[in-house]
């Protein structure tokens, strides 16, 4: 339910000494039954600093490799996609997406043919713009895609009126960048207690708190939080253990998130 973003936090410009750290951050990660690891070519050496970290920690057998094609045309396209796969160490991908639907109908169809090849597992597009949900749904209505990511978390719900359910009407998976809302959502609840009834959901902390109520409804596939520390790690594994919120428990969460001040 938790995977692991990559966007700002692992584009360490081969840092040694971060890169050290991306190791260890990425060591509790599997170590704690994490899989999906989301990236880009948008998000500088990120994808080099991941093929370092996977390589030092043998390629973990659970791992479900999730990337995008982020430029104009069917070659550069193809270029781009097999040097991510040569800057991550791999022969190819579990997950394939079109980055923020740019010059989508091309990709897609490249998508199309490398699934039938075997070249990837599956096929998606993404947005983490708001704007963008009108070109998503449709998307979504063709049949052609297996996954689909977007913005959803306690404070921007927009995506509960018709992505969601949508999702669950066409069987598409889910993926949901920016549970945290870049750290954004935190805001509110920083300084404030847990209420006392989180412990109903086995909810320790605000992070655990925030990123079950994304993962708890039922067309999430999974979160993908971006972390550097591996403190921040291990309370975000946190969300994968325990009992999850019910529907009628996630409307309180919002409720009491909602009547914070701030």
């Amino acid at each position: 339910m938790i995977g692991m973003g990559s966007w700002l936090t692992f584009d360490t410009a081969g840092d040694p000494h971060a890169l050290a750290i991306r190791v260890k951050v990425l060591a509790e990660f599997f170590a704690r039954g994490g899989a999906m690891i989301d990236s880009s070519p948008m998000y500088g050496t990120s994808q080099q600093s991941i093929g370092h970290c996977l390589a030092e920690l043998g390629y973990p057998s659970s791992l479900f490799a999730a990337t995008k094609v982020w430029t104009r045309g069917r070659w550069l396209g193809e270029r781009q996609m097999k040097n991510s796969a040569d800057l991550w160490g791999l022969d190819g991908f579990d997950l394939m997406q079109v980055h923020n639907l740019v010059d989508v109908t091309t990709h897609l169809e490249t998508l199309k043919q490398w699934k039938a090849e075997g070249r990837v597992k599956y096929i998606g597009v993404t947005t983490s713009h708001g704007r963008r949900h009108a070109e998503l749904e449709q998307m979504m209505e063709t049949g052609v895609i297996d996954f689909v990511q977007f913005t959803y978390n306690i404070a921007d719900r927009e995506a509960s009126q018709r992505l969601l359910p949508l999702a669950l009407e066409r069987r598409i998976g889910v993926i949901i960048n920016r549970p945290f809302k870049r750290s954004r959502v935190f805001d509110r609840v920083r300084g404030q207690p847990l209420p006392a009834w989180a412990v109903e959901f086995d909810c320790n902390n605000w992070a655990q708190f925030l990123l079950k109520f994304v993962v708890s409804h039922r067309a999430v596939t999974c979160a993908i939080p971006a972390t550097s520390r591996v403190d921040h790690m291990i309370e975000n594994m946190g969300a994968q253990s325990g009992r999850l919120p019910d529907p009628a428990m996630r409307l309180r969460m919002a409720k009491y998130y909602d009547g914070l001040p701030g």
